[in-house]
């Protein structure tokens, strides 16, 4: 019996916690077991979904990581860590699934993991050895899963984040932002100087996609999978006996594409004066697999691909509630947005970057 367990996350509104409390009871042997639950940790300021669990059992304690996940996501997300990973190889190196558990009407499916603590790679202050442990595990990913016979699976469970992502984000941003020019929207002046300002920047993207898909194909490698979305939050790192390990967490975006798109979202996590000398660990690293990178001025050609794709991501979803529901907050995410296009610059310093000759293998 675990005290407490019954009324686990009480008071969230989340669904499936009768599933889930069973679950977590069967994983640590139901009726046998004599404990009592702790503590319950939000681990996500928004959308909470994403709980750390930490337990007295039989003495003992334990700690783990429980997330709601909407079906596809965690199919997506099991595929990762029972199959694919395995498949490269890299079967420790995922987050350890424990256990699910499925909302009976299917509104959702709860993943049970190992806790591996709070290890996250920190920006401010980057130690080498944990970064390289990370860097190495980024280019194991993508070289052992490049043209791999599972990469159909990859993309038809997971989606492609190449230029087809660039392309269809952009013209979907177009479609939706257009929409607010009609009736029955009705829109200041400012916020139509903030749409027209967007659509102008999306339609220049639009002219561009011919060129950035040139560039794609000339230096942007084979296709592989990524992890996409390789915040440091995602990036864990634990002491073991044989040095810093390396895992890799939260695969809600696995997809196919050009590791451009991972590296790209990595490095900006980092201060420029540290981008450097992490692209070159991540450069050594994929040199062993004889891959070579391309220049810098071609890196950050696609890295700023792959950034503004998402940019023009993050413009459908506001547009699409403000034309269907007049939701106030639209106004703030799409201003945000053009922030960041206004704010952009290139993810590496050009002049301080040795310049790489075009991937390509050896």
């Amino acid at each position: 019996m675990i005290e407490g367990l019954n009324n686990l996350l009480e008071g969230t509104g989340h669904p499936g916690l009768a599933e889930l409390r069973h679950a977590l009871g069967a994983l640590m042997d139901g009726d046998t077991t004599c404990g009592c639950l702790l503590e319950e940790q939000n681990l996500q300021s928004h959308h909470p979904r994403v709980y750390r669990l930490r337990f007295a059992i039989n003495g003992e304690m334990r700690s783990l990581v429980v997330k709601r996940l909407e079906p596809a996501l965690a199919q997506r997300n099991q595929f990762v860590v029972r199959r694919w990973l395995p498949a490269l190889g890299l079967g420790e190196s995922g987050p350890k699934l424990l256990g699910i558990a499925a909302e009976l009407r299917g509104e959702c499916v709860w993943h049970i993991y190992e806790d591996f603590g709070n290890g996250a790679l920190d920006w401010s202050a980057p130690d080498r050895r944990r970064v390289q442990a990370v860097v190495e595990l980024m280019a194991q990913l993508h070289t052992r899963a490049a043209d791999h016979p599972l990469l159909p699976e990859f993309r038809l469970h997971g989606g492609e984040l190449g230029i087809h992502f660039f392309t269809a984000n952009v013209g979907d941003a177009i479609r939706c932002l257009a929409a607010l020019r009609q009736p029955p929207v009705e829109l200041s002046s400012e916020h139509e100087a903030l749409c027209e300002g967007l659509l102008e920047r999306l339609h220049q993207l639009a002219k561009e996609r011919p060129h950035r898909a040139r560039a794609l194909a000339a230096a942007g490698g084979p296709e592989t999978l990524l992890h996409g979305d390789l915040w440091l939050t995602n990036t864990l790192t634990l002491l073991t006996a044989r040095g810093w390990q390396a895992r890799l967490i939260d695969w809600d975006h696995a997809a196919v594409g050009p590791l451009s798109y991972d590296l790209s979202t990595f490095l900006l996590r980092f201060r420029v004066e540290d981008r450097c000398w992490i692209l070159e660990l991540y450069r050594d690293a994929v040199a062993r697999a004889g891959w070579e990178l391309p220049a810098a001025r071609e890196l950050n050609l696609l890295f700023e691909t792959a950034e503004f794709a998402r940019y023009a991501n993050r413009i459908i979803w506001p547009a699409i509630a403000l034309a269907r529901e007049g939701a106030a907050w639209g106004y703030a995410a799409l201003a945000e947005v053009e922030q960041w296009f206004a704010d952009w610059s290139p993810v590496l310093p050009e002049e301080e970057v040795p310049q790489r000759r075009q991937l390509v293998e050896r």
